[in-house]
């Protein structure tokens, strides 16, 4: 009789642990999980923290690590290999990642435009994209830069082949306050704003008026086996994401101070001009496929990608 109470027993233990879920998770505790950012910390990033210093991700059952990247790591490559369930990329790597054969996916659009543009000195000689043509240009030195001026003069009338393009690094700030370029590539809501603040004339030419679509800049993307073995997770931080997003939309000094209050090294004048400039580019949409095709098509002319992207695939238009 004891052996078979005893054998009932466990048989009720076992079933108890099989309801549990395969992770071994107790029921109503948070699961955990990391998001890395694209970049280290700023304005674009504020319903992300406005949606943690709220509980939103915790409301939602997740234990969400916000990680910034470090300078070896990358994010692709952590996603794919399952060492963070979430990340903000750029669009452009995500596409190239994909075409690397890595199997990402975008769940949700952070930025709702292209951030880059070219910024030009307002008391120099480029007037308009196409004076690029004959004139000095700082570029990073990624691909992608080349394919904004490209876009632009192109789109302006211009011949792109007789710009001057110099590999300045990420020093857009310094080399147009020094008057070293006549013009540099550089994201609108940073080095666009930072060069104001400084009493620096410029023109800002955003790469959306010149050529390329109004896709989204920056996208929330998992992995393709997290969004099929964990719906429910991927799921709950797009739903909390979004809300942040909403509430830093509605009340910026509110996510400011959750911003500053994680990132206490960060000065928030420089963050409110970055939050104000970007504006309603940061109030949460679903994705648009049909912008998202014309961005695959422009990604593939400009030479940033081999092949155009599958859009179906690359991103989860469910959401």
């Amino acid at each position: 009789m004891r052996r078979a109470v005893a054998l009932l027993a466990a048989v009720l233990l076992l079933a108890g642990v099989a309801g549990c879920g395969g992770d071994g998770a107790e029921p109503g505790v948070p699961k955990g999980a990391s998001l890395v950012l694209d970049f280290t910390p700023n304005a674009v990033h504020s319903g992300i923290y406005a949606a943690q210093a709220k509980g939103l991700y915790g409301n939602a059952g997740v234990d969400l690590q916000i990680r910034q990247p470090g300078e070896s790591s990358d994010a692709p490559k952590l996603l794919a290999a399952g060492r963070t369930e979430f990340a903000i990329l750029d669009i452009h790597d995500l596409g190239i990642a994909r075409e690397r054969g890595l199997d990402l996916v975008g769940v949700m659009p952070i930025v709702n435009a292209p951030l880059a543009s070219v910024i030009a000195r307002a008391d120099g000689p480029v007037r308009r994209p196409r004076d690029l043509a004959g004139n000095t240009v700082g570029v990073t030195g990624l691909p992608s830069d080349e394919a904004v001026v490209d876009s632009e003069v192109s789109a302006d009338g211009g011949d792109p082949a007789a710009v001057d393009e110099v590999t300045i690094g990420f020093n857009a700030i310094s080399a147009l306050a020094a008057g070293k370029v006549d013009a540099a590539t550089g994201f609108w809501n940073a080095e666009g704003v930072a060069l104001r603040g400084l009493g620096v004339p410029v023109r800002i030419f955003k790469v959306d008026a010149y050529g390329a679509p109004r896709y989204p800049e920056l996208v929330l993307t998992t992995s393709r086996q997290t969004l099929r073995d964990d719906p429910q997770l991927v799921d709950a931080v797009v739903a909390a994401t979004r809300r942040g997003y909403a509430d830093a939309v509605a009340n910026p000094d509110r996510a400011l101070d959750d911003l500053l209050a994680a990132n206490p090294g960060l000065d928030r004048a420089d963050q409110a001009a970055q939050l104000q400039a970007l504006g309603p580019d940061l109030r949460p949409r679903p994705f648009d496929p049909a912008l998202l095709r014309e961005w695959a098509v422009w990604d593939l002319e400009h030479g940033l990608l081999q092949r155009r992207v599958d859009v179906d695939a690359a991103f989860d238009l469910s959401r």
